[in-house]
């Protein structure tokens, strides 16, 4: 049986020095399957965000390892760890974090351009993203010419143009209504799932968990709870004004073509 491609080993993250030294993380250990979704959900203040960082090599931790396909994050040096973060993960934020002075092809082509894919190929890739995530005619708005729910598309697109194996999202919808989260939600666990990809959710809303085929529930910097399930989509969130759910804008599904060709993944044909 192959082994996972993303892993924590007793994780520790302490903040601070000694004596006034905060303990986000208190010895975790998580094992995130190819293609699987996970929901990290907890208190404020119970690690989850930071969990989330450790896992992406956004921040090392005080001790422990992560292993992304064997390989262990907290041995390699920043630049190597920059690198990784380009090619093997994508990211999507509450706030998106687009870039405000570029378009959204451009936001969304960031990752291949950083990677140094020729700029033809690479608007060329991310409008065809774009396409697929019910953005097209919008390829030159500037963020704040897009609406929160197409933003987050965008950051969506930008997550997933580079193919990586992994997606770390923290609060994809914490700035959205609730009709709009779902429309997001949607967009982003189908485009995952089509892609290959596995997919790690940070969020305190029970609705976005119901995405996800594991929730992990964590306190006072420990997993402990998690539940495994077959992702079920809420009903459609309703907008001010009505009496129902609000139709949502249709969203790739995962028996449409993806805009790019799926990377040969190094588990295909391996027992999983």
């Amino acid at each position: 049986m192959t082994s996972a491609p993303l892993e924590a080993r007793g994780l520790v993250k302490t903040y601070g020095d000694q004596g006034v030294a905060t303990r986000a993380l208190a010895g975790v250990d998580l094992v995130v399957a190819p293609g699987e979704s996970v929901a990290i959900m907890g208190p404020s203040g119970s690690g989850k965000t930071t969990l989330l960082h450790v896992l992406a090599g956004v921040l090392a931790p005080t001790s422990g390892s992560v292993l992304w396909r064997g390989q262990d994050l907290t041995t390699l040096p920043d630049r190597a760890r920059t690198q990784l973060r380009r090619s093997d993960f994508g990211f999507v934020f509450q706030a998106g974090q687009l870039l405000p002075e570029l378009p959204a092809d451009e936001n969304a082509a960031l990752p291949l351009l950083l990677a140094g894919t020729p700029r033809p190929t690479a608007i060329d890739t991310s409008r065809r993203w774009l396409a697929h995530l019910g953005l097209a005619g919008m390829e030159r708005r500037r963020p704040g010419e897009l609406s929160g729910g197409q933003a987050q598309r965008v950051a969506i697109a930008r997550a997933l143009v580079g193919r990586p194996g992994v997606v770390f999202a923290d609060e994809p919808t914490g700035a959205l209504d609730r009709h709009t989260g779902w429309e997001v939600m949607q967009a982003l666990t189908t485009a995952t799932r089509a892609q290959g990809a596995s997919l790690v959710v940070v969020t305190h809303d029970e609705e976005v968990a119901h995405w996800c085929s594991r929730t992990v529930h964590m306190r006072d910097g420990l997993i402990v709870a998690e539940a495994h399930a077959q992702p079920v989509a809420p009903a459609a969130g309703v907008t001010a004004g009505t009496t129902g759910p609000a139709s949502p804008t249709p969203s790739p599904t995962a028996s449409q073509p993806l805009p790019v060709a799926l990377p040969t993944a190094p588990w295909s044909g391996a027992a999983r």
